[in-house]
């Protein structure tokens, strides 16, 4: 029995089984034992990748599917590609690679079971292996009725299917998606009467991305919430690159915590506060200093072999902005990564610092967006060092000064109006403005004392833990890197967050190239999925035919997908040309086939 245990204690699990002649017909009579062979390791949490091996292998991985309640997500076939003529289509090979999901946390405990059992099913139900489509025999009509699994019709197993065969990335259909206003033009861009605009709010609001529920506060549609699920994962792998530990904090506070810090007061009516039904007061977090400082407090045996302790999350936050605007950038309710580190000295936490200044410029240079960091105020979270990074441009709220040669930046609320040179060099400084994407804070003790939140010395003695944190605007940095990136009528995003890579356009109906070209281009989509698997859920294939490819090529560099595969005039060649533009740089590549997929082989996702 394979059990979640074995298979993350040892990092996979294999077993081969093999069948004897009185498992098997005279039909597979052969001089060598039949065999298969299974391999299953550990992906990740809730997904597996098993390996079958043997002559049987594509014949049962449907079945071996089903009756593990696994679901299949992708399966990779020697080349040539299987045919897709219907659910039990296959051909002999040697191999099949199948990547399944546990659904409900549930391990496949049946796997090793199940293939013993389905590969004795096809050996026994006169199924000829040598056939290109192996429909089931009425042996295996009857054993599916046992195990209560459907069997496909005559009909069935002649179909085309429209999303692909088993095996194949499932194609995404714009016309599927939701994404309201999407594509209409009819958006408005000013939002309520008088309410200041900018670039990134209007684009957003017309291409559907975003939509406003109240004042401050939007629903993010699903490729909005797709770009920001693979921001969210570079934040991940920046954090987790410095010991960050991903945890989960009430939005709800309570008052007596603030209190005792002193930012129930402080922070005025930007605080969003309740009181629940037995008079007990809250607030809806802006940030999480207390709350992470009462959470280590609570740990009385906390030793210093445990730090540092680098802790994160990624949450809603809410506050109560007295004019909220510009779309997600400044409204009331937002999503934040938030990190809090607890250290041993001074020295430490000053080293943690650094590391995270470090983390931030690596996240932003992984984005491609020209963050800049420059000293500011401590303001309500206090402390005694202080850094934002800014983005340039023209819509930001903060003032920034900048030296020419890169030795000075600073926010202009932390410098005196005297101060024109920079202290370094003695160059003038320059003024911009900018866009607030991350703020970092060295706290020292100024929580920790409030709550007590000590650890076990070295020698045996209580000491406070010497914070910091660190904060990144999740769904600040999405709408800024539009501000930014885009041009006034087109939206441009970071390639590596962009909630899709691909756009495919077949011919327009009705054309000359509508029969064979429909049929290439969704070809070129299985067999870049394929070829490509980590983008092969980030594709989608635009099947409102009933416009002219100039006018979906349009929408498309609107919603700025970095890749627009078009099937044109030259897709009936011989060989298949595609034109490819590459919105990101304003190219576009006649490519063939192969051309194509090694075009886009430099194509990154999280």
């Amino acid at each position: 029995m394979i059990t979640r245990s074995q298979i993350y204690s040892q990092g996979h699990y294999g077993e081969t089984f093999t069948f004897d002649e009185k498992e098997v017909p005279r039909a597979y009579s052969s001089k060598e034992p039949l065999s298969v062979k299974l391999s299953v390791e550990a992906a990740s949490l809730e997904t597996f990748r098993v390996r079958l091996d043997g002559a049987l292998s594509k014949l049962i991985w449907l079945h071996m599917a089903l009756l593990t309640a696994v679901t299949v997500e992708q399966c990779v076939w020697p080349r040539p590609p299987v045919p897709r003529a219907c659910a039990y289509t296959s051909r002999v090979g040697s191999c099949a690679r199948l990547a399944v999901s546990v659904g409900g946390g549930r391990a496949p405990r049946c796997l090793p079971q199940a293939v013993h059992r389905v590969c004795r099913a096809f050996l026994t139900a006169s199924v000829n292996p040598a056939s290109p489509l192996l429909g089931p025999g009425p042996a295996m009509e009857g054993l599916l009725r046992r195990w209560r699994l459907p069997a496909l019709s005559a009909r069935q197993r002649g179909s085309r299917l429209r999303h692909g065969a088993p095996g194949r990335a499932k194609r995404l259909l714009l016309s599927q998606l939701f994404q309201p206003l999407n594509l209409q033009g009819e958006a408005a861009g000013e939002g309520k009467t008088g309410e200041p605009t900018c670039r990134s709010q209007r684009l957003m609001l017309q291409a559907g991305l975003i939509h406003p529920s109240s004042p401050g506060c939007y629903s993010y549609m699903p490729p909005t919430v797709r770009a920001m699920e693979k921001l969210i994962k570079v934040m991940d792998e920046e954090m987790q690159a410095v010991g960050g530990q991903k945890l989960n904090m009430p939005s709800l506070s309570s008052a007596e915590l603030w209190r005792a810090s002193g930012r129930w007061d402080r922070m005025g009516p930007e605080l969003f506060r309740l009181v629940d039904r037995h008079g007990k007061g809250y607030c809806l977090g802006p940030t999480h200093e207390e709350a992470v400082t009462e959470l280590v407090a609570a740990q009385s045996n906390l030793s210093y072999r445990q730090l540092p302790l680098r802790l994160y999350q990624v949450s809603r936050k809410f506050r109560d902005e007295p004019k909220p605007r510009f779309g997600l950038l400044r409204s009331r309710e937002f999503y934040m990564k938030d990190m809090y580190t607890f250290d041993a000295s001074g020295e430490a936490a000053r080293h943690t610092y650094g590391l995270l200044c470090a983390a931030y410029h690596s996240l932003f240079d992984r984005l491609g967006l020209p963050v800049v960091k420059v000293q500011a105020a401590t303001g309500t979270i206090g402390g005694t060092v202080s850094h934002e990074f800014q983005l340039p441009a023209e819509v930001g709220e903060d003032r920034l000064l900048l030296c020419p040669e890169g030795h000075f930046a600073a926010n202009v609320e932390t410098l005196s109006e005297e101060q024109t040179a920079c202290p370094t060099c003695g160059g003038k400084l320059s003024q911009t403005r900018g866009i607030e994407v991350g703020h970092t804070f060295y706290l020292g003790t100024k929580y920790s004392s409030v709550s007590n939140a000590v650890f076990c010395s070295p020698d045996n003695k209580p000491q406070l833990a010497e914070m910091g944190c660190y904060g990144l605007g999740v769904t600040r940095i999405l709408a800024a890197s539009v501000e930014v990136l885009s041009t006034e009528d087109s939206i441009r995003w970071p390639s590596l967050i962009a909630p899709y890579q691909l756009c495919f356009i077949a011919p327009k109906r009705g054309s000359k190239e509508e029969k064979e070209g429909a049929v290439l281009l969704e070809q070129m989509y299985d067999d870049l999925a394929e070829a490509l698997p980590h983008l092969a859920g980030d594709s989608v294939l635009d099947d409102r035919t009933q416009l002219t490819i100039g006018k979906r090529l349009k929408d498309a560099n609107r919603l700025g997908y970095p890749y627009v595969i078009i099937a044109g005039k030259r897709v009936c060649e011989d060989p298949p040309v595609f034109e490819v533009w590459n919105q990101n740089t304003g190219e576009v590549l006649f490519l063939t086939k192969e051309g194509t997929i090694e075009l886009l082989s430099k194509a990154q996702v999280p």
